[in-house]
C-alpha cells in the first residue's frame, strides 16, 4: 500500500493549476499500481473480478469511501471489471488529492 493512502484528501476551492510535468511523474511512481496518467489530466484504473457481485462490492466501498473524503470519482461498473477516473473537477486536472484517493481505492481492494 502506498503511503499516499495514509493521507486525507484535502478539498481544492480552485485558483491553483494542476499538477504536470515532474511534480505528476513523482506522484504517479508513488502512487503505482497501475494508475495511469491520462492526457496530463486524469488518473484511469481497471480492477478485475472473477463476477458482478465481488465488483458491485468494490464499487459500493469505493462510492463510500468517496462521500467520506468529498472526493468524487467517476466509476464505471461492469461483470467482472470496475473503471475508476479522478481528477479534480473544480481545476479540471490533478492535485495532490486525486493521487491520496486513488491510493485509498486501491487499499478498498
Amino acid at each position: 500500500m502506498s503511503d499516499l493512502a495514509l493521507k486525507e484528501c484535502v478539498p481544492c476551492k480552485g485558483g491553483v493549476p494542476p499538477l504536470e510535468g515532474e511534480a505528476l511523474d513523482k506522484l504517479r511512481e508513488e502512487l503505482g499500481g497501475d494508475w495511469r496518467v491520462v492526457d496530463g489530466h486524469h488518473l484511469e484504473k481497471e480492477y478485475k473480478f472473477p463476477d458482478f457481485r465481488a465488483a458491485l462490492d468494490f464499487t459500493n466501498r469505493v462510492g463510500e469511501l468517496a462521500e467520506g473524503q468529498g472526493h468524487h470519482p467517476d466509476i464505471f461498473l461492469a461483470w467482472g471489471k470496475v473503471r475508476v477516473t479522478i481528477w479534480t473537477h473544480k481545476i479540471d486536472g490533478l492535485t495532490e488529492s486525486d493521487f491520496i484517493f486513488a491510493a485509498k481505492s486501491d487499499a478498498a481492494l
